[in-house]
């Protein structure tokens, strides 16, 4: 078997980004392909930054996950989290309100970074321990299509932010069992995560290492 030598990590910029992409659907693994690709692009030297909404944790999920070490682990790859604790609609006891202020929250912050990237030159490597705020290359909002979808957002706004975005930024969008038709015509790649078959049915809550 042969191994491939991992190489240093030199800051660099891309030079294709600029897409939109959407990850929906009710199948498991939007999240999870959207991490694979923030840590490839990371792996690239891109500056890569995931914004977090409506998962803050919940009665059978540590507050604290696993992707957030292996983030932490990744030069150039950043994340925030602006969820409240329990997921909304989900009977758990948490409050809609402050589900919404939350959500609201992180759509405003996501409209800071998008604007913070449209005033950086992304054609150039950053600094992978400079924080977002001084732009990213890609820029991943996880769960926003849930919020929308669940009217904690409004749609038009997660349309205005794709609209708004700067030319080079690699914008994904994830979240949401029913298909995002307010901005499915913006996108260029769209995926539906279609489940088949789901241990929960059968009784099996989230486990450690692989639902978070």
């Amino acid at each position: 078997m042969t191994r491939l030598d991992a190489h240093p990590i030199e800051p660099a910029a891309p030079e294709e980004f600029g897409l939109v992409q959407v990850w929906w659907g009710d199948g498991k693994g939007k999240t999870t392909a959207a991490l694979g690709m923030g840590a490839r692009a990371a792996g690239h030297g891109y500056r890569v930054h995931m914004l977090q909404l409506m998962k803050g944790g919940t009665g059978t999920v540590e507050d604290v996950r696993g992707e957030y070490n292996a983030i932490a682990a990744l030069p150039g790859f950043s994340y925030e989290n602006s969820g409240h604790y329990g997921w909304h609609g989900f009977h758990d006891g948490s409050d809609d309100d402050e589900h919404a202020a939350r959500a609201k929250g992180g759509l405003a912050r996501a409209r800071n970074l998008v604007e913070a990237a449209g005033e950086a030159d992304l054609s150039t490597p950053f600094d992978p321990d400079a924080p977002a705020d001084e732009g990213v290359h890609m820029l991943f909002i996880d769960e926003i299509l849930y919020a929308a979808n669940r009217g904690l957002v409004d749609p038009d706004d997660v349309v205005a932010l794709v609209e708004d975005k700067p030319e080079d930024l690699e914008l994904v969008l994830t979240g949401g069992h029913e298909r995002p038709e307010y901005v499915t015509g913006l996108a260029d790649l769209v995926t539906n995560v279609r489940k088949e078959k789901h241990p929960i049915e059968a009784g099996q809550g989230a486990r450690k290492g692989t639902e978070y």
